[in-house]
C-alpha cells in the first residue's frame, strides 16, 4: 500500500469488526419494509435511525419528506479543492414473505457460517452501511477527508422510487458532485470482486384483451364471439420466435454491438454452463441463436411474459368464456434502445397483430433507459484499484441483466457521468428472498474498499464548482 493511512484505517477496521456488526444488526432489526403501509412507522425509525449516526460521525444530516418515505441526507465537507463523492443507497426492504420459509425471524438477525441472515441485510442495508463505518474507521485514525463526501439513503427503492426524481430535480445544487457510487449489487462470483459498468434497460407492460361484456355460457356463445384468452394467447405467441428473436417490427434497429475486445473480455469470464444448469433445475440454456449465455444476459435485448390471467381458475369445470384476459409483459433493453421507443413499437405491433373481433389495452407500468459507463473512465480506474485494495483481488468488469431505474436518474437529472457500481455482496446472496444473507467478510472488504476509493478519487484532477 502506496498510503500509510490505508495501513492504519484498515487496522482500525479489524479491532472494531465485532462493534461494527453489533451496529449493522441493530439496524436490521428494525423492519423498514416499504411496500407495506401496516410498516410505515417502522421505516420512519430506520430513516431516524440513520440521521443519528450520520450526525455522531461528524455529517450535517437532514432528512427530506416526500409524498410517503422520507430520504436521509448527510454531508461531510472538507474543501472547496478536493472531489466531491455522492455514495447513494437504500434503507427500505422487501417485505419478509414467506416467513415459514426463514430459519430464523428476518428482522431478528442471526449469524451462521460467517453470514448474517436479515432481511436487508445484503439489499441494501448492509451493503450501504459499509461506507458509513468506513467514515467512522477514518474518523477514529483522525485523518482529514481526502474527498468531500455525501450520502443520499432512500427508503423507497423497492417500491420504485417514486419520491426520487423530484427530490434530485429540486436539490440539484446540494447534490452536486464529480462521482456517484451505488454500492446495491453485487461480486461476480465468491471471491470475484466486479465493477459494473452496464444495465439493460426496461419496458414493462400490462396487456389486457377484452371480448364480450360479461362472461358468457360456452356452450350458448362458444362459435359466435372470439374467446379473449385465445386472443391473448394468439399475441403473445407472436412476439418472438422459437429461437428467442423478438418480432416486433424495428425492434432491433437502436440496438449496438459491443466491439470484439469487450466480447472477448465477457468470454473470459469463469462461466460454469453445468453448474448453473444444476442450480436451476433446468436440461439446457435456452437464448437467442448466436451468443453465448454471457452475452445474451449483458448485452442482448429480451422479453418475457411474467404472468397471465384469465377466466376459471379454482376447483373444479364452469364453461365459460371469459370477458376478458391479460398478461404481463416485461422486455430488456440494451444501448442504444429508449423505452419510450421501445414502448411505442410495442403498442403499434400489437393493435396490428390483434384479432379485430376483440379489444387490446395496454397500460405502460414501467420503464427506463440502459446505462452504459464507459469502463476506461479515470474514476473507473480508480475504483478498480480501490477494489483492488479492499477485497485483495482485482476486480473484474462486467453488464448486468437487470435494470436500477436510479442510474438513469443520476445521469439525466445530475449530470453525473462517472458513475461507479461496486457491489459488496454475492449473487448467492439470496436477496427477495427468504434467508437473505451477507457475508461478513465482504462487509470488511467493502469497509475497506470504500477507504481505498476516496484516496484514489482524490488524486484525480477533476472538480466540481461550489461542491
Amino acid at each position: 500500500m502506496d498510503d500509510e493511512r490505508i495501513g492504519k484505517v484498515f487496522r482500525v477496521i479489524e479491532e472494531r469488526r465485532d462493534a461494527f456488526i453489533e451496529e449493522l444488526l441493530d439496524f436490521l432489526k428494525i423492519p423498514s419494509v416499504s411496500a407495506d403501509s401496516s410498516y410505515r412507522i417502522d421505516v420512519r425509525r430506520a430513516a431516524e435511525w440513520l440521521v443519528a449516526s450520520l450526525a455522531r460521525l461528524g455529517m450535517e444530516t437532514k432528512i427530506f419528506e416526500t409524498g410517503n418515505h422520507p430520504i436521509v441526507f448527510g454531508e461531510l465537507f472538507t474543501s472547496f479543492d478536493r472531489p466531491t463523492l455522492l455514495v447513494y443507497g437504500h434503507y427500505d426492504v422487501q417485505p419478509p414473505d414467506p416467513l415459514d420459509e426463514w430459519t430464523n425471524n428476518p428482522f431478528d438477525p442471526s449469524i451462521r457460517d460467517g453470514y448474517v441472515y436479515a432481511r436487508g441485510a445484503s439489499d441494501d442495508k448492509g451493503q450501504l452501511f459499509a461506507h458509513m463505518k468506513a467514515l467512522d474507521a477514518w474518523r477514529q485514525c483522525g485523518f482529514e477527508l481526502p474527498v468531500n463526501l455525501k450520502f443520499v439513503f432512500e427508503g423507497e427503492e423497492e417500491i420504485g422510487s417514486p419520491s426520487l426524481e423530484a427530490f434530485l430535480k429540486n436539490n440539484e445544487d446540494l447534490l452536486k458532485a464529480d462521482a456517484v457510487v451505488i454500492s446495491d449489487g453485487h461480486q461476480f462470483a465468491k471471491g470475484i470482486p466486479a465493477i459494473t459498468y452496464g444495465l439493460r434497460g426496461l419496458a414493462y407492460f400490462e396487456v389486457e384483451v377484452e371480448g364480450p361484456k360479461m362472461d358468457l355460457h360456452s356452450g350458448g356463445f362458444g362459435g359466435l364471439v372470439m374467446n379473449p384468452i385465445h386472443a391473448l394467447i394468439f399475441i403473445l405467441s407472436r412476439l418472438k420466435d422459437l429461437k428467442d428473436r423478438i418480432l416486433i417490427d424495428n425492434f432491433y434497429d437502436d440496438v449496438i454491438m459491443p466491439d470484439e475486445e469487450e466480447r472477448e473480455m465477457i468470454r473470459q469470464l469463469p462461466f460454469d454452463e453445468e453448474a448453473l444448469r444444476k442450480e436451476l433445475g433446468v436440461q439446457e440454456l435456452f437464448g437467442e441463436d448466436g451468443f453465448l449465455p454471457l452475452e445474451r444476459k449483458s448485452f442482448r435485448p429480451t422479453l418475457d411474459i411474467n404472468g397471465i390471467w384469465g377466466g376459471y381458475q379454482k376447483e373444479g369445470a364452469k364453461t365459460i368464456i371469459p370477458s376478458r384476459a391479460g398478461a404481463k409483459v416485461s422486455i430488456r433493453l440494451v444501448p442504444n434502445q429508449r423505452h419510450d421507443v421501445v414502448t411505442r413499437l410495442f403498442v403499434e405491433y400489437l393493435k396490428k397483430i390483434a384479432p379485430p373481433a376483440v379489444k387490446v389495452n395496454v397500460r405502460v407500468l414501467a420503464g427506463a433507459d440502459p446505462v452504459l459507463v464507459d469502463r476506461k473512465l479515470p474514476e473507473m480506474k480508480a475504483a478498480e484499484h480501490a477494489i483492488e485494495i479492499g477485497f485483495g483481488k482485482k476486480p473484474v468488469f462486467i453488464r448486468e441483466g437487470g435494470t436500477i431505474p436510479v442510474v438513469n436518474m443520476f445521469y439525466e437529472i445530475l449530470g453525473v457521468r462517472p458513475l461507479l457500481m461496486i457491489g459488496f455482496g454475492r449473487p448467492d446472496d439470496r436477496i427477495h428472498g427468504p434467508d437473505e444473507r451477507f457475508h461478513l467478510d465482504d462487509f470488511l472488504c467493502g469497509m475497506k474498499t470504500a477507504v481505498a476509493l476516496w484516496i484514489e478519487l482524490a488524486k484525480l484532477s477533476f472538480r466540481s464548482e461550489g461542491s
